[in-house]
């Protein structure tokens, strides 16, 4: 169930972003299709009944704000996402750090797109790395518009966070004081996100590492 509520929180946050037009209202409403299907599957979870109607109406949603997200964002159409095996072969291997074994995933409906993610260990420190395939969705792509806006900065007590650029591709660097965590985020060919993320990093350096190890020109020319 993680992965869907992850979803649908990307949904949400890409609604805020929508003005009034046609397309925008079908999100708005789409969005309240899929807060109702989310309460549903809830409340049959708990009641200890059947998740599967409330499931087929958060698809059903999901379909409605792909398509309007698609329409509010111009006509990029999405393709199919490159296997999971390909991405695998993406993943870095970095002297002094033991990568564990890879774990994939893939959906096709009603938003396609790929996904592999590993962890590395060295002593206490951990990595973990995740490389995804969007296919061109923008209703992925649309929550990381801002963050990768140039210029983009945002400071805190707690952290930070801001747009750079790795290898020639736009992306966003965060860390947060109270948990000791850092991400950097890197978007190639328009499609295809890289994230580094730390837990206790000695400082973000350190996530530049992994990147650092990795073919974003390769990775950015998959099909």
């Amino acid at each position: 169930m993680r992965m869907k509520i992850s979803v649908l929180a990307i949904i949400l946050i890409a609604s805020v972003a929508c003005g009034k037009s046609d397309a925008e209202k079908q999100a708005e409403q789409a969005a309240e299709d899929i807060k109702k299907a989310a309460e549903a599957v809830t409340k049959a979870q708990q009641d200890g009944g059947d998740t599967a109607k409330g499931m087929a109406d958060m698809a059903k949603a999901m379909q409605g704000m792909a398509a309007a997200i698609g329409g509010a964002n111009g006509d990029g159409k999405p393709v199919e996402p490159v296997p999971t095996d390909v991405l695998k072969a993406t993943l870095p291997a970095v002297a002094g750090w033991e990568m564990a074994a890879p774990k994939a995933e893939r959906m096709t409906s009603p938003i396609a797109y790929s996904q592999v993610e590993t962890e590395y260990k060295k002593g206490e420190s951990e990595i973990e790395m995740k490389v995804v395939d969007t296919g061109y969705a923008q209703l992925l792509i649309a929550p990381w518009s801002m963050f990768l806006a140039s210029g983009y900065s945002r400071e805190t007590g707690d952290g930070y966070e801001k747009s750079i650029s790795v290898a020639g591709h736009p992306g966003f660097e965060k860390f947060d004081n109270g948990s000791k965590s850092g991400e950097l985020n890197i978007f190639a060919g328009k499609r295809f996100m890289v994230t580094s993320e730390g837990r206790d990093p000695a400082d973000t350096k350190v996530l530049h590492e992994f990147p650092a190890k990795m073919d974003f020109s390769k990775i950015a020319a998959l099909k």
